[in-house]
């Protein structure tokens, strides 16, 4: 990954508290591991923007290197990588989630 993607990536986690790469948008997700990441976190109440990884391929790839993970979607919450859907779907069932988003503002969607 390039310098400039690298920086781009750090400052999405960076400024924003809870941002979510996925396919498509917390209106339109585009993949059901998307969906189903989006329907937890709403459901905790959480409060989080989006990166649409399919509007930019260098995005898509770079952030799997960003995180040394295979997979999107890709939660990161308070700048630090929580993982993808299984991930946090375990700890929405545990109530992990809904204790790590609580108190977390942020809102809209991002464009990296």
């Amino acid at each position: 990954m390039d310098a400039e993607l690298k920086t781009r990536l750090e400052a999405l986690v960076r400024d924003n508290p809870i941002v979510l790469f996925m396919k498509g948008t917390k209106h339109f997700p585009q993949c059901g591991f998307s969906a189903a990441t989006v329907e937890m976190l709403r459901r905790t109440g959480a409060d989080f923007i989006t990166v649409n990884v399919l509007e930019d391929p260098a995005v898509r790839q770079g952030i799997k290197e960003f995180s040394s993970w295979p997979t999107i979607p890709q939660l990161y919450v308070r700048g630090e990588f929580i993982g993808g859907c299984d991930i946090v779907r375990e700890m929405y069932d545990s109530g992990e989630l809904q204790k790590l988003v609580d108190g977390v503002s942020v809102a809209g969607e991002a464009s990296a």
